[in-house]
């Protein structure tokens, strides 16, 4: 049997709740669990061990296993081995001679340590370890991409220093803005596949119909439109890494194509029955609570299972408010607006009074927002130094809301706001609508932003361009949007 016919649905039973399965919080002690299948066999005397940290292990004959027994009483693709939460699954895949637990042959049945597993005359010792491993912050400021010396970040960093290096599956949670996608090229570049590529995907960027052509790419003339053959991100990250943004917004339809790339290592490009293998390790973002996702039924459970190898969370910027001056720092050093044509930083700093304003700030859209923020006061400021009048009306105290003139519908002065030149207040004026106008028609359509953008007449992409620019979300509380700068 083929692994196509034999890898689809996890046989496991799963429990209403999935508790990340690596990385988790004991008590105020955070904590890794190195969960890791050890499988011995003996060749000519000798006996060999094979350590595996990976959700499903495959069994068999033919090459593209991951463990090979060369036994001619051993199916091609004979068992596989399931990592769950409660334990080591062994499922035969219809193999011809039969897998047996200590001399007992089974369909499925969970492993224990030291128990035998036997595929024809081939035999296989199994042992299981969980090691625990308390993190200890790292002591440093930055690792990769990522800034910040807050002892949340700092945990984060020694977690990705352990899981970078092994290829497992990440996905990493929080909010929007907070810097998700900074985070998978850390672990990118820290992984043995950092001379690989990267490719990412955003699940809400692309309409519905696309979604598996960007993925898995499409043969010529599979669909209306379809000119010439064209590869999937799968097949371009291959060797490197696919990062999945937005998960949560992957539609139902397509989550079980996902899972079965995931399982198999293998894509169909639409239009073809031609399987390709890939390589290609998955980091997955999203905001969404996945769990409730999958309580409610709009994520599938065995995809999520399969995803949540290691789970990690990004802390939200008002949470480590010590960070912004470091990360303003960091920002105007690196910033290709703040350079000049020598390479020297346009603006060197910012003042104390400009800073304690930033710090007293909630940052709702969290590090986009604080970028943002820094790109516009650069924009503005006529010295070296960002101060306060640089920065936006909101973090100010002064933000006054859009007047408009009753019966013509025509603006008003928006706050009789005259400061700086023309062109500065004209920037302002269509900022400050953009920002209500997407706002108002959000409230309007309960938040779809499918309709929201259908109502405006604009492309759904553009919408969420101008909701990213405004670090306004698509979900959640009306008076927590509100807050949005």
């Amino acid at each position: 049997m083929s692994p196509p016919d034999q890898l689809k649905e996890p046989s496991k039973k799963f429990p209403d709740f999935i508790p990340p399965t690596k990385v988790h919080y004991d008590g105020q002690k955070p904590t890794i669990h190195l969960r890791k299948c050890k499988l011995t066999t003996q060749v000519g005397g000798r006996t060999r061990e094979h350590v595996f940290e990976k959700n499903i292990v495959t069994i068999g004959a033919m090459e593209d296993n991951d463990l090979v027994v060369s036994d001619e009483t051993v199916s091609r693709y004979h068992c596989k081995i399931e990592q769950g939460d409660t334990g080591y699954l062994l499922v035969d895949l219809g193999s011809t001679n039969g897998t047996f637990i200590n001399r007992v042959r089974i369909k499925e049945a969970y492993l224990k340590p030291g128990c035998t597993i036997a595929l024809g005359n081939a035999e296989l010792k199994f042992h299981a370890a969980d090691e625990k491993v308390e993190i200890v912050p790292s002591k440093k400021e930055r690792l990769g991409r990522m800034v910040g010396r807050h002892i949340k970040m700092r945990e984060l960093y020694s977690v990705i220093e352990k899981i970078a290096p092994t290829g497992t599956t990440v996905v990493i949670e929080g909010e929007t803005g907070t810097g998700k996608e900074v985070v998978a090229q850390s672990i990118h570049d820290l992984s043995t596949r950092k001379d690989g590529p990267m490719m990412v995907f955003d699940c809400g960027a692309v309409p519905d119909n696309l979604i598996e052509s960007e993925l898995f790419g499409h043969e010529k003339g599979s669909f209306t439109g379809a000119i010439m053959t064209r590869q999937g991100l799968f097949e371009m990250a291959h060797g490197g890494t696919l990062f999945l943004d937005e998960l949560g917004e992957l539609p139902l339809d397509l989550q079980p194509k996902l899972l079965r790339a995931l399982e198999q290592r293998e894509i169909r490009r639409v239009g073809s029955n031609k399987p390709i293998k890939v390589d290609v390790r998955i980091i997955a973002a999203t905001n969404r609570n996945l769990e409730d996702e999958v309580r409610n039924g709009r994520f599938r459970q065995d995809l999520f299972y399969r995803l949540s190898v290691v789970r990690v969370f990004l802390p939200p910027l008002r949470d480590r408010i010590e960070d912004v001056a470091l990360l303003v720092k960091h920002i105007l050093s690196e910033a290709h607006y703040n350079k000049l044509p020598d390479g020297k930083q346009k603006i060197s700093a910012i003042s104390r009074a400009a800073m304690d304003l930033l710090s007293a700030y909630k940052w709702p859209g969290n590090v986009r927002e604080l970028v943002n923020t820094i790109e516009r006061s650069v924009s503005f400021a006529e010295g070296e130094l960002i101060e306060p009048r640089d920065l936006p009306e909101v973090l100010r105290g002064e933000e006054q809301p859009l007047r408009r003139s009753g019966a013509g519908g025509s603006a008003g002065s928006a706050g009789t706001d005259v400061d700086g030149t023309f062109k500065d207040a004209k920037e302002r004026w269509v900022s400050s609508f953009e920002r209500d106008y997407i706002l108002t028609l959000l409230k309007k359509n309960k938040f779809n932003i499918s309709h929201a953008a259908r109502e405006a007449d604009i492309d759904r992409k553009y919408f969420r361009k101008l909701m990213k620019k405004y670090s306004i979300e698509g979900s959640g509380e009306e008076e927590e949007v509100d807050t949005l700068a």
